[in-house]
Formats: C-alpha cells, structure tokens, sequence
C-alpha cells in the first residue's frame, strides 16, 4: 500500500467566485490544534458550532459554522475540520493562509479522497466515483455515480472474486493432494462453478458498459458535401438554433460541437465544414478538421443532399462512389475500410422530393451493414429515427437498473478476467494439468482487485487522484 502522508491538508473546498457559502476543508494530525485557534474553544466531535473565525491578531476573519470530526469517524479517516463561513474568494483565502500559518500545507488536487482510500474509509472504484459525481452531465449520471459511491459496483466485484477464489482454492488443494487417493473435486462441479462466475462477470460487464457510456458519451460527427444539411440536423437533433443555417454552400467553415442529451445518454454533436475541394485557404482548413474529427469519432452522420443524389436506389457501389467523392476512402479500400463500421447514411431533404419517403433501411456492403435513414432536418420528419439509432449504437438501455459509472480501466480488467475464466473452462474441458486453470484464475482473481485498488500502484493513484478537483 503506498505511503500515507503524516502532515495536515487544507484547500478550499468550493469551486471560485460569488456563492452564499464557502468551505475550507482540513484533514491531519493538527486539525484539533487549528480549530482551537481559529474558534477559541475545543471542538466537539461531529458538532456544527457558530463561532467567529479569528486571524492570528485577534481580528475576526469570518463567521460561520465549524465542523470537527475525530478520527477514525471521518471521510478521510483522520481528525478533519471544516469551516463554512460566506462564500468570498478573499475571505475563503485569509481563512486558509491562517491554516497554512498553523502548520497545515496547501492539499494536492484529489488528496482528501486519496487519504480517504488508503486509509480504507472507501475504496478505488468509490473514490473514483467522487470525481464522476461532480462531472456528471444528466441526471442517469449523477444516479449511476451515486449508485457505485455507494459501493455497488464494488460489492458486485468483490461477490464475484469471492467465488472465483472459492473455485481456486478447490483446484489447488487437489493439486496439492493429488497423491492422496481422495476426490476433492469434481469437473462437472467445478464447470458449473466457472460457468456462474463467467455469467456474473458478463452481467457486471454489460452494466459497466453502459456506466462508462454515462460517463463518457459519444462522439457523433456530422459530415458530407456542403449544403447536405448538416447544421439543420445538428440544430434539430439539439433542439435549438446552435449553427447557422444558409443556402450558401460552405457556411460551416470550423468544426462546431453541442452537447446533448437522450434519454439520459449523453452525444457530443460535431458539426464540420462541408468536404470538398477549396482554393479557399480558410476552407481547406476547415475540411482537414473536419476529416481529423471524422477519424476520432465514435459514429459519424454522412448527411446526403437528396435534390442531388441521382441513384435510383442505395447499394454498395453507390456508398463507395459515395465515400470515395468525399475523398474520406480510396477506391482500393472502399469496401473494407472500417470507415464503414461507424457510418450511417443520412439522405436529408426528403420534403423537397415528392417520390422520397422517410424510413430506415440498410445496404450490405462487403458484409458491413450500413444504415440507411431518410429524413428532412427542416421539418423534423425521421429524425426522432437518427435519435433512435444513435442510442441503438451506443448500446444504450435507459431503463437498465444496474447501471453505475464505470471507467476504460475498470472495462480492460473485466473483459481479461472474462478471457481468464474462459480460458480456465478451455483448460477444464480438455483435461490439462489444474496448473493451468488454477494459474488462469489467480490471474482473474488479481484484475478483479485492480478495479477495486487491492492491487494498485503509485503511478495508478497519481493519475486518478490528479484528476479531482482541490478539495476533494
């Protein structure tokens, strides 16, 4: 477990600016001694005393509501003492300078909860789950953060490795007995055992996922040739006027993203310059971020113009044609470019073609299932489709109970504990020496206590604990 600083801590707890309250948070060892100084009076344990907070001549810095924790019964597990007086970036500052005079040093970004967890007050998935608290950007997110700080993301894990080393154990004590004539275990037992703890892991899997799209959202890259319609479908898919609208072809010359939400699911919509080529020096500019944000996104939107689109109908050769045009593939990689995989078809301007119709179908191009939708932006016909598909593609179920945050980290340890367990069923199945599926689950064992920090390195914790805001 790395090293637990001995020193006090103090920050300013409430973010800058104007508020009617403000906070300066102390954890350590001379919080007891500071509050004594600053209140006049020995503080009671989990008691809000109304005091003035008094400078180190006597004159009175602030007045306000005192709060002192003693160890062990705190969020940091050690003596902590709060002082919520008026929320004054000047006076918040004159309280913490005091401190700092006392003997408490500035906290770094993240260090009450990182005290928190390495005095086992929480654990990494729930620190983790502070941070994610506070960014939360819809209401399914702030439940779902809610829900793992609350631990039950982490009991899930902790359910699961206990069964996992359960089964472990079973397999090595007949490998350690394997000379006594006695039958420890049974393989129809131990594959049922495996069995379950796969099917655990793939439900928690499920859930992390959708906890990570919570948290992360989308990426939705709105492109094709100027004019097609793409600021008309970002204004409707957002709902307000958030790019201008004109007949001038190339309006959109800079990438424009808006942030919105579906039912609980979070996109960010990026609208880009219109691909085609330009003498234009501040249009060529445009189109390359405009391919840059089409390489980085999660699916992206090909807005089609259909008072242009001439083919009779979509097929696979219209699609590479189309792409093609774009310059976003070459003609020797039209079908299998992985391009494919993120694209959806969008044929706007369906008010403006009598024979047009609104729907959703798709086209098979060398076996990559492209969606097609046909819509019209300006009147909103078919765009409650895009938004449908859009949720379709990230995987979303809204109504999906056992939802909590989740990060990249905590998905690359689940899915390599599902390949160990899978791999200890392989070894089972064929008969090898239980070495092998023993190994397998240590291994699995081991990931599942890198999600939760059993096993962590310092490095691990620099990188999470240096993302929270200072205060927390």
């Amino acid at each position: 477990m790395p090293h637990i600083d001995n020193d006090t801590i103090c920050a300013i707890a409430t973010p800058p600016g104007r508020s009617g309250v403000g906070i300066v948070r102390v954890s350590g060892p001379l919080a007891g001694s500071i509050a004594r100084k600053i209140l006049g009076l020995d503080p009671t344990h989990r008691y809000a005393h109304y005091s003035d907070f008094m400078g180190a001549d006597g004159e009175v810095l602030d007045q306000g509501i005192a709060l002192f924790f003693r160890q062990p019964k705190s969020f940091t597990g050690e003596d902590v003492l709060e002082l919520q007086g008026h929320g004054n970036s000047h006076v918040l500052a004159s309280l913490r300078d005091r401190i700092i005079s006392l003997g408490a040093r500035l906290a770094r970004p993240g260090e009450f909860s990182e005290r928190a967890f390495l005095n086992n007050k929480i654990d990494l998935v729930q620190a983790e789950a502070i941070a994610d608290l506070i960014d939360s950007s819809s209401q399914q997110a702030v439940r779902s953060a809610l829900r793992t700080l609350r631990g039950h993301f982490s009991r899930q894990i902790s359910l699961v490795r206990e069964k996992l080393i359960a089964t472990r154990v079973n397999i090595e004590a007949a490998i350690d007995f394997s000379d006594e004539d006695i039958d420890l275990i049974s393989n129809t037992r131990i594959g049922h055992s495996l069995a379950d703890i796969l099917k655990e892991l793939e439900k928690i899997f499920v859930g992390a996922q959708q906890g990570a799209i919570l948290k992360q959202g989308m990426n939705v890259v709105l492109a094709g040739k100027p004019n097609a319609g793409k600021s008309s479908l970002l204004n409707a898919l957002s709902g307000i006027d958030s790019a201008i609208v004109t007949p001038v072809p190339g309006t959109t010359r800079d990438v424009l993203t808006e942030q919105i939400t579906l039912d609980g699911l979070p996109l960010n919509i990026v609208d880009t310059a219109g691909l085609r080529d330009s003498t234009n020096i501040v249009e060529r500019e445009g189109v390359k971020r405009a391919k840059l944000a089409i390489d980085q996104a999660d699916q992206i939107l090909l807005i089609v113009d259909k008072l242009t689109h001439t083919e009779d109908g979509v097929s696979a050769d219209s699609v590479e044609k189309l792409l093609g045009s774009l310059g976003l593939i070459s003609e020797e990689s039209a079908v299998n470019s992985p391009l494919l995989n993120r694209t959806t078809l969008i044929f706007n301007k369906t008010d403006l073609v009598n024979d047009s119709k609104i729907g959703l179908d798709s086209v098979d191009c060398g076996g990559v299932e492209v969606t097609v939708i046909h819509i019209s932006a300006k009147t909103g016909s078919g765009v409650e489709l895009v938004r449908d598909h859009l949720k379709c593609c990230a995987g979303y179920n809204p109504g999906t109970e056992d939802v909590f945050v989740a990060r990249k980290r905590h998905l690359v340890a689940l899915e390599i504990s599902r390949e160990l367990v899978k791999s200890a069923i392989r070894n089972m199945v064929a008969g090898s020496p239980l070495e092998l599926p023993a190994e397998d689950l240590r291994l699995a064992q081991k990931e599942l206590g890198v999600i939760t920090g059993e096993y962590t390195s310092d490095d691990l914790l620099g990188e999470i604990f240096s993302s929270f805001c200072v205060g927390k």
